[in-house]
């Protein structure tokens, strides 16, 4: 018997150059490319398949612009979104400022939308403690306070990226079936829940 096949969408939101690209080449590609980046405009797509017990949960992530003028764009992308990656970079205590705003538009926007909480560039820190901005304490807590899970990753050294993702697939097979069974009664049938 083949493996269930289930997409879920993934929206990367966060402030420019905070590394939400940087996640998803890691990720998807298992590569940290050196060198300035060209800005993300609109929003890039990538799909990867990812094993969860019998099911293959297709994750499509869409890697959203981060620059503010993008914003009204953003939004469209993260309309039906079912896990957000919201990134900030621990080396910017602005772009954790901006992450607490992509929290509130998912919250007052879309609702069974569920929450990462992503510092990138841990590698940076590890090198020198003196570059960090964000106390981790600071963002646990936030984190807490809007039921999300916390990560700190480094697309550099690929720290914790495998494991952010895996937990949105994760926590994506746990909740989205429950979900679709709950509005269509039949497919507890057809899924054996």
């Amino acid at each position: 018997m083949s493996a269930m096949r289930v997409d879920a969408k993934v929206v990367m939101l966060g402030k420019e150059s905070v590394g939400k690209t940087s996640l998803v080449e890691r990720y998807v590609h298992h590569r940290f490319l050196v060198g300035p980046y060209q800005n993300t405009i609109g929003a890039a797509f990538v799909a990867k398949p990812i094993q969860v017990g019998e099911k293959v949960i297709t994750l499509g992530i869409w890697d959203t612009a981060g620059s503010e003028r993008y914003e009204a764009m953003s939004r469209i992308y993260y309309r039906g979104a079912r896990a957000a990656i919201v990134c900030y970079d621990l080396t910017d205590s602005s772009s954790f400022q901006r992450a607490r705003f992509w929290v509130k538009e998912l919250q007052n926007c879309e609702e069974h939308c569920k929450i990462y909480l992503c510092g990138t560039k841990n590698d940076l820190i590890q090198g020198d403690r003196s570059l960090r901005q964000i106390d981790y304490h600071d963002a646990q807590d936030f984190a807490e306070e809007i039921g999300a899970q916390h990560f700190e990753t480094s697309s550099k050294t690929g720290n914790n990226v495998d494991e952010l993702f895996q937990k949105v697939a994760e926590d994506y097979n746990d909740t989205a079936f429950q979900y679709m069974t709950g509005l269509c009664p039949y497919l507890s049938e057809i899924y054996g829940k």
